[in-house]
């Protein structure tokens, strides 16, 4: 049983300012231990919960994140910028489910921490007029390959948002957010024991049936995104087959979810030119 970790940041224990996880603030360096910590945790669940092969995905910024000298011996790596399955890297390796390690949630949420969908170009998202963030987008690849999410760490909003999108996946509320840069957080040893204990059950779930079914919206699928300005929108709609709906937003028909998940990383890249 192979099961994929993928990683962000601004979800991890104790991260309520974007300081924490900017790769040119002295406070990033403690985060990475954290990060690395929190990883581990969801390592050793796993394998408790009866795993046999672990691959973590780094997906914050440049993906070059957890400390390699620090992590499980018993996880593979994927470190580095990757395309097209960016934040999911190795999700076409046969991967039976993944588990989210450190997640956030989408854009304009309140009482969330660092709340945002991709970058700071993208408003909103939605796939067949469903909001996602990077939640549902990254869950929507994985469903592609057959593989259910099981597992989500970050703050109560962030696992909120999995749960209502993707059905009853265990969850780990490693901090309670009261604002976008502020939350009660847990210990770190706390924490790290929750996200490890999710990460036992959830496995376990899924070697016994019972884990939650892999999002697959109905394709085609409508991808409509919605920029930061009209300045963004501008630059996004040169996309070939996007087609401009008002001053902001940019819609695109893919044939299925990848096709939709390159549209989108092209457009955010585009906003943001």
């Amino acid at each position: 049983m192979k099961i994929l970790i993928a990683c962000d940041m601004e979800g991890l224990p104790g991260v309520v300012n974007w300081d924490h996880v900017s790769t040119d603030h002295s406070e990033y360096l403690r985060y990475r231990k954290i990060m690395t910590d929190s990883v581990n945790a969801a390592v050793r669940g796993a394998f408790d919960g009866g795993a046999n092969e672990v691959l973590i995905a780094d997906g914050h910024a440049n993906q070059r994140n957890i400390l390699i000298e620090d992590l499980d011996s018993r996880a593979h790596f994927d470190i580095g910028l990757s395309f097209p399955y960016a934040m999911v890297k190795g999700i076409d390796t046969g991967v039976d489910a993944v588990m989210y390690v450190g997640y956030h949630a989408r854009a304009g949420t309140v009482n969330a921490v660092l709340c945002h969908t991709w970058s700071g170009s993208i408003a909103n998202v939605w796939l067949n007029g469903i909001l996602v963030g990077e939640i549902g987008l990254n869950a929507c690849v994985c469903g592609h390959f057959g593989a259910p999410v099981i597992m989500v760490s970050g703050d109560q909003t962030a696992c909120a948002e999995a749960a209502e999108l993707l059905g009853s996946v265990e969850t780990a509320i490693v901090k309670r957010a009261f604002s976008h840069a502020g939350a009660e957080c847990l210990p770190l040893a706390d924490a790290y024991q929750g996200i490890a204990a999710a990460a036992q059950r959830a496995v376990a779930r899924l070697k016994g049936g019972d884990a939650p079914q892999p999002y697959r919206p109905t394709c085609p699928i409508t991808l409509t995104v919605e920029l930061n300005g009209v300045e963004k929108a501008d630059q996004a709609q040169i996309l070939p087959g996007a087609q401009r709906l008002d001053s902001r937003r940019v819609e695109y028909i893919a044939e299925d979810t990848l096709l939709a998940y390159r549209a989108f990383q092209t457009i955010a890249a585009l906003a943001r030119s």
